[in-house]
């Protein structure tokens, strides 16, 4: 799956120019946790999130060493951060975006990675979605038969070019089982890798897919360290 497949279009954006308070009054009425900053060409500039307004909102100066240094840079992009007057001077930039092409996996680990909770959709650099973790939560849940038929359609059929009829695929709670005969070991753990990297699945047992050729022990043989002696 992704991230074209779970991105909102319909996205919210400002101006650098917009006032800083315009742009509370859009995540509290919109209910969004951040904005991405737009330029006239649709390029992402940066974002303002909850975070930014709050750290104006403190409006005092912190200790040398601070975690604030962390989250918003050192003294100067504090400093400004709490003078702020416009979306343009309070956004952290630049931000961290993300392809419509990419794997949702992959925006999940880079939301988890770099703490944010939402990733500007980008193409050419200009602006044509965002994915939240809200997004990401929704893909979680999925039914067991969703999640059935992306294994055997993306999963199988598109990436690993292995007929679905192959192989026995069952879902139950996100919990998969998979049974049925390959070619060769490498195809069956490459089967279980990817399985388990689809968004909402919870574990695989592949303790009943086989193989008839035993690829890989050659390789671990030629491999294997020279003995002593």
């Amino acid at each position: 799956m992704r991230v074209i497949d779970v991105m909102c279009r319909d996205v919210v954006s400002v101006s650098p120019q917009t006032p800083l308070k315009e742009v509370a009054r859009l995540l509290v009425e919109c209910g969004i946790s951040g904005v991405p900053v737009v330029g006239e060409d649709g390029r992402v500039l940066g974002v303002v999130s909850q975070g930014d307004i709050v750290f104006k909102e403190r409006g005092v100066a912190e200790p040398e060493g601070h975690a604030y240094d962390w989250l918003f840079g050192g003294d100067a992009q504090r400093a400004a951060k709490r003078e702020a007057r416009t979306a343009a001077e309070a956004m952290t930039s630049p931000a961290l975006t993300i392809e419509p092409g990419r794997p949702v996996a992959e925006a999940a680990r880079t939301m988890v990675e770099r703490a944010v909770n939402r990733l500007p959709v980008v193409t050419e650099g200009r602006l044509v979605g965002i994915v939240t973790r809200a997004d990401l939560v929704r893909v979680f849940a999925r039914s067991d038969a969703d999640l059935e038929g992306e294994i055997r359609d993306d999963v199988l059929l598109r990436t690993l070019w292995i007929h679905p009829g192959q192989l026995r695929v069952d879902v139950a709670d996100g919990e998969v089982t998979l049974g049925g005969e390959l070619e060769t070991r490498t195809e069956a753990e490459l089967v279980t890798a990817y399985v388990a990297r689809v968004p909402g699945v919870v574990s695989v047992d592949d303790s009943l897919l086989r193989w008839r050729r035993d690829d890989l022990a050659p390789r671990q043989w030629r491999t294997a360290a020279p003995s002593a002696g």
